[in-house]
């Protein structure tokens, strides 16, 4: 019974975890983008950009979890979490070389 409570606090600890990461990821794009002016279509490309790669990695990284970790959607959110925040991080610190 007690292992059974540890498995499930660890797939909650990866599924918060995966969202932070993921909004860690969209504060990358919306820093990029007010600190490129801020202007309306720079939030709106920025946003774009983040569902779009979401969209993309997402459909990736599910297929990967379907094939390797059937069943185990924490640890696909986990991963899309990851390579979000780490695309965020990579558009965030790119912003210094426009202009």
């Amino acid at each position: 019974m007690a292992l059974g409570v540890a498995i499930g606090t660890g797939n909650r600890l990866r599924w918060w975890l995966g969202f932070i990461l993921l909004a860690a990821g969209l504060s990358g794009h919306l820093f990029a983008a007010r600190a490129i002016g801020g202007y309306y279509i720079a939030y709106r490309d920025h946003i774009f950009g983040f569902f779009f790669l979401t969209t993309v990695a997402g459909a990736i990284i599910a297929g990967l979890g379907h094939r390797f970790w059937r069943g185990r959607h924490d640890i696909t959110v986990l991963i899309l979490g990851a390579v979000q925040a780490i695309l965020g991080l990579v558009i965030y610190l790119n912003r210094f070389h426009i202009g």
